[in-house]
């Protein structure tokens, strides 16, 4: 999969781009990461992008003509375009396997005040966003979004069975898990897991996934149980 990331501040992404998972299956081409200056597209001999806007209002907003010239210049394949944007559709488990299947994805950072709307309406495919709350660019928005898209990938976490296990990925919250010592602090790890009984030991995985869902989010919990009992009539 391809992630061509639109953004004022293309340095942002470096780390990304070398350290980790994600860096790695960078490095293994599991993934590739374009990262491009929007900046370098403005006809404006000050390389201005942004300007007031119209009918008042704190802050500056992002202007047409570079995002517009950047999107036709690097998105040649018609490729899925995501705005990520507080206003966007908050992301999760289920959104990124469905994107995960996308060949190619354009990712447009907003900054300053945001980004035109004529651009949003008219040239993206879909808002995206990261949680209720507002942060000063997308730059991190895109990170997380490319993080959590590819770990769906095969082959970039190494076992492609370990994202169907991760919270979120069948609506539950992972079950509780242990590793070495057995006990700390007189905190012990539960007998089943170290009986080697397979069967019992899904069983209380389940049960944990269960518990944990319930007490930790209540609302998944509740649609877990919504989608089950429709699932069952």
């Amino acid at each position: 999969m391809k992630f061509i990331i639109l953004t004022l501040f293309p340095e942002s992404f470096d780390y990304l781009k070398s350290y980790g998972v994600i860096g790695k299956a960078i490095q293994n081409n599991l993934i590739e990461l374009e990262v491009v200056n929007i900046r370098d597209y403005t006809k404006n001999k000050h390389k201005k992008v942004d300007d007031e806007i119209y009918g008042g209002g704190a802050g500056m907003l992002m202007t047409c003509q570079p995002i517009y010239d950047c999107l036709e210049d690097v998105n040649k394949n018609k490729s899925k375009v995501v705005f990520m944007s507080p206003q966007g559709k908050v992301l999760n488990q289920q959104k990124c396997i469905e994107l995960s299947k996308e060949k190619e994805i354009v990712i447009l950072c907003g900054h300053y005040e945001g980004v035109d709307s004529r651009i949003i309406n008219h040239y993206c495919d879909e808002e995206i966003s990261i949680g209720d709350y507002v942060m000063t660019g997308g730059e991190l928005g895109a990170m997380v979004l490319i993080d959590c898209v590819s770990r769906m990938i095969n082959d970039v976490l190494g076992n492609d069975e370990s994202y169907k296990t991760d919270s979120h990925y069948n609506l539950l919250l992972q079950e509780d898990s242990y590793t070495r010592p057995r006990v700390f602090n007189g905190y012990e790890v539960p007998e089943v897991l170290l009986s080697g009984n397979h069967e019992k030991i899904e069983q209380w995985r389940e049960k944990s996934r269960l518990n944990n869902t319930k007490l930790k989010r209540e609302d998944i919990y509740q649609k877990y149980l919504k989608e089950k009992n429709q699932g069952g009539s």
